[in-house]
């Protein structure tokens, strides 16, 4: 029990000890990304997988990565092992990333725990699509 309890704790702490303002509620993350006018980057992780800390450590843990995502969307991060996710997203495996509108609408999501530069090139598929569904909606 307490050996569980060492490791969560030491997990939240590497996850939010970076330069990232996470949240943990996936309605105040909503709230947030409303008044801020951003989309929401959502992590899901698990206790036990060495590739979200490989992520975390490695990519979220570039400066360079921290400053574009602080720039462009509320931070929302969950652990499919003790947190209430929302039923729409599914997480079998991890680390599952979802980009979602302030409206609650997934733009994109992909799976693993990607290097830097192609981290870099999800966000740019982000950004297509987003593009891609304002245009359709004619804004």
């Amino acid at each position: 029990m307490f050996k569980k309890l060492f490791i969560i704790i030491g997990l939240l702490s590497s996850l939010y000890s970076s330069d990232l303002d996470w949240n943990s509620n996936y309605k105040k993350a909503l709230q947030e990304a409303k008044l801020q006018n951003k989309d929401i980057y959502f992590l899901i992780t698990s206790s036990d997988c060495r590739w979200c800390r490989k992520f975390e450590t490695k990519t979220l843990g570039d400066t360079e990565v921290i400053e574009k995502l602080k720039e462009k969307y509320v931070l929302l991060a969950m652990n499919k092992d003790f947190d209430d996710i929302p039923s729409k997203f599914k997480a079998k495996s991890v680390p599952k990333h979802y980009f979602i509108t302030s409206k609650d609408e997934i733009i994109h999501s992909f799976l693993g725990a990607w290097m830097k530069e192609d981290f870099y090139s999800f966000l740019s598929d982000v950004d297509k699509r987003k593009a891609k569904k304002l245009k359709e909606e004619g804004k």
